[in-house]
Parts: structure tokens; C-alpha cells; sequence
């Protein structure tokens, strides 16, 4: 007697998934998916919709945040600073993009209370959104920043810091509006990236130089997919660090501004499996 066949009809393709978190080589079970790689796909709809929904802990990160002042004071003289855009809640702000890209009176109010309204200009604004994936945010965004500060405490280069800033509801271009009013030469925004069905943690750089309200991405330099499954915290704050070195030195950012931070990294230890 025969054995029985197998219900669930491998994929030779499926080896190739060691190097990729794309759903490749899933098998078949008659002419549908194997149970369980149905059920794999569901839970990371589910996954990617509550990196959207759920609110940011906004209490948690300006703790987090606080204690990273009081550790990074060289670079960090002042309290970190919670703002709410314009858009009032997350159905609001899934709905009016617009909206996420300007801050509130009352926060335009809170920035003005700042001080730095038309003193000399400080070198650079740092700014947190909770963007499409709170939990990219609360998950990355710490962690980043360690790494980025004592990079920059280490460069030869002085660089003086406006208060770190958090943005409720905030878009990409919140951070034209916050570095504009602090007077800051350059603005970095991070903020959490629009979730994939394999990434709901990631977390997005976006750096612009002379900020002010209006300008479009093609005036911004991006760094993306910053998590422990994508790029590292101190490979991320590396690129940053050239970038502002760079946007500095040449007084520009977006389009004119290149980033050849890869021509002095040749192996990051990722080889090509292709040549196994």
C-alpha cells in the first residue's frame, strides 16, 4: 500500500525565504494556501492595521525622552517638548493629511514660549511623529537617538541642539513648521513609516535643510526602514551623520544633496547568495 500523499505541496522556491522576509515559496494546499500561512497573513494585516490605530504612548516616550536628556546634557541642555498637530485626532489625521503637516495654535503658541524665536539659529532640530506606525515609534525612536547623539558628540564638528521635540498626529512635514519656528538651519524628522504586511515597526529619517513651510520631499534626503530586522540604529545614525555633515557643508538637502555614505562602507557582512 502507498503511503498517503502529503496534504500541503512544497514550493522548491521556499529555501530562497532565509534571505527574505517576502512571502515567497508558500506552498499549496489543492489550489489555496497552506493553512497556516493563511493564518501567518492575517495576523500581519492585523499587525500592520494596529501599527496605524493604536495611539503612541506619549507619556512613556517623553520619560524615555527625558531620560535621555538628562544623560546627553551636553547636547541637550533643555526638557523635551510634547506638540499636537493640527489634526485633532487619528480619524482626523488619516483623513486630512494636510492637517498632520501644520502644528496646532496652542503648540505654535508652546514654541513661541521657547525662546528661540529670533535668537541666532541653533544647528539642528530633532523631531519624533507618531506617523503611520506608533509602535515603529515607540520601539525605534530611543534607541535611535542614543545611537545618533553619541555620534555627534563624538564628531569633530560642535553641534547645538534645540529641545527634542515630540508631535501628536504629526506628518513628514511637521518638522518644516517646528524647525522654522526654532530658528534651526536644519530639521531631522523621525517618524513611523507606513507599516508593510512584513514590517510593522518601521521606523523613517527625513532631513531637511532650511526649513519652512511649503517645501515639498524634493527637498528632503530620506533614510528608511530603521528596525531590527532592517537597518541597525548605528548604521542608520552613521548615514544621518554624514548626511547633516554634508547638508552643513554645502547648505543644501533633498535632490542636491547625495548620499555616498555607502562608498566608504564595502562589506556590511550581507553576501550574495546568489554566488553560493
Amino acid at each position: 500500500m502507498t503511503g498517503r500523499k502529503p496534504s500541503v505541496i512544497a514550493n522548491p522556491w521556499r529555501r530562497l525565504s532565509a534571505w527574505t522576509d517576502a512571502r515567497i515559496g508558500l506552498g499549496r494546499a489543492g489550489i489555496s494556501l497552506p493553512t497556516h500561512e493563511m493564518l501567518a497573513f492575517q495576523l500581519a494585516h492585523a499587525q500592520a492595521r494596529d501599527a496605524v490605530h493604536l495611539p503612541l504612548d506619549t507619556s512613556r516616550l517623553m520619560k524615555d525622552l527625558a531620560e535621555l536628556t538628562e544623560r546627553r546634557k551636553a547636547l541637550l541642555p533643555h526638557e523635551p517638548v510634547h506638540l499636537q498637530s493640527q489634526a485633532s485626532d487619528r480619524i482626523t489625521y488619516l483623513q486630512r493629511p494636510d492637517l498632520g503637516r501644520r502644528l496646532s495654535q496652542k503648540s505654535c503658541e508652546a514654541l513661541d514660549r521657547l525662546g528661540h524665536t529670533g535668537d541666532s539659529p541653533v544647528d539642528l532640530a530633532l523631531v519624533v511623529a507618531d506617523g503611520l506606525s506608533s509602535y515603529g515609534v515607540q520601539e525605534n525612536a530611543v534607541g535611535f537617538l542614543e545611537a545618533l547623539l553619541a555620534n555627534l558628540e563624538a564628531d569633530d564638528q560642535t553641534w547645538e541642539l534645540a529641545p527634542l521635540i515630540v508631535v501628536s498626529q504629526g506628518r513628514v512635514a511637521i518638522g518644516d513648521d517646528v524647525g522654522n519656528r526654532l530658528n534651526a538651519r536644519c530639521v531631522v524628522v523621525l517618524i513611523g513609516e507606513r507599516p508593510g504586511l512584513s514590517s510593522p515597526d518601521s521606523l523613517g529619517l527625513y532631513l531637511t535643510w532650511a526649513p519652512e513651510p511649503g517645501l515639498t520631499d524634493a527637498s528632503r534626503n530620506c533614510i528608511s526602514n530603521i528596525r531590527p530586522a532592517g537597518l541597525s540604529f548605528e548604521e542608520a545614525s552613521r548615514r544621518l551623520g554624514y548626511l547633516l555633515r554634508e547638508a552643513r557643508r554645502q547648505e543644501v538637502s533633498g535632490v542636491p544633496l547625495k548620499d555616498r555614505s555607502e562608498e566608504t562602507v564595502i562589506d556590511q557582512g550581507i553576501g550574495n547568495f546568489l554566488l553560493r
